[in-house]
């Protein structure tokens, strides 16, 4: 018998806690913006490096301000509409918890927007490169989900069920770690591996269109797992708002793959 025990808590100092959750934004963050430098300075030719990686570090603000409100809002809008139409001022406790990455990656891709417009910069530079790091980010976030107890899966007779008691006495999907594999550490190979060997990056958007794709294929199918959000349950028979909020991504993917494949640029 398998029982999650594990604490969220890492470390209380009385007055203040820290977070296993916490620490994944930060290390996440962190691990991302040093191999995101690396990634800019393959992507871009040795004339222009220079302006991108000096403004990468402004970005970064820009994103993490993304990921934040655009996280928030995505589960608010997404995920429990009704709770805070009626309780308004609790949209801003985002220490109680409820992000969403759907909402997250749209508030990234319109500060990357914003950002670049205002720098005059390539938009699809800082796309490709967002999206090969992002990985390691839902790596640690998955990880955290899993510490937490929060985001468990279906009931399972399989051998490697665990019991959360956040949820019941069931043995569940440890589906925040099927997610931490597959939409972290897998997806970081694939994108990595066309990087370095099918040479995507000259292909501008073809980077974020792989991401886009398989983020959502590897989501849409640990949703089968997943249990559904209490407050939105199932949206029609088998369907989860996970499921559907992912197929976009899969389309959307599909459509920048198939036109940046076309283009090859030499930036």
């Amino acid at each position: 018998m398998i029982v999650h025990n594990l604490d969220p808590v890492f470390f209380d100092f009385g007055f203040i806690q820290i977070r296993w959750y916490s620490l994944a934004y930060i290390f996440g963050i962190l691990i991302g913006w040093l191999y995101g430098k690396k990634i800019l300075t393959k992507q871009v030719s040795q004339n222009h490096t220079k302006i991108y990686l000096s403004k990468y570090d402004d970005l970064i603000t820009y994103i993490i301000f993304g990921i934040i409100v655009g996280g928030r809002l995505g589960y608010v809008l997404f995920y429990n509409l009704n709770f805070y139409l009626d309780n308004i001022f609790e949209i801003f406790k985002v220490w109680k918890g409820g992000m969403s990455f759907h909402g997250g990656l749209i508030g990234v891709v319109i500060s990357i927007l914003i950002f670049s417009k205002k720098n005059n910069l390539d938009y699809m530079i800082y796309f490709d490169t967002v999206s090969t790091v992002a990985p390691i980010g839902l790596f640690f976030g998955r990880i955290s989900n899993f510490i937490n107890g929060e985001l468990y899966g279906r009931p399972s007779s399989m051998l490697f069920g665990i019991i959360f008691p956040t949820a019941d006495n069931q043995y569940r999907h440890p589906s925040q770690l099927y997610e931490a594999f597959l939409e972290g550490l897998l997806l970081f190979i694939i994108l990595n591996l066309s990087i370095f060997f099918l040479k995507t990056l000259s292909k501008p958007g073809y980077v974020s269109g792989l991401f886009l794709f398989f983020y959502g294929l590897f989501r849409f199918i640990v949703e089968f797992s997943r249990e559904p959000d209490i407050q939105v349950g199932y949206i029609y028979s088998f369907l989860t708002m996970g499921m559907i909020l992912s197929v976009p991504m899969i389309i959307a993917g599909t459509v920048i793959i198939a036109i940046s494949s076309k283009r090859n640029v030499k930036r």
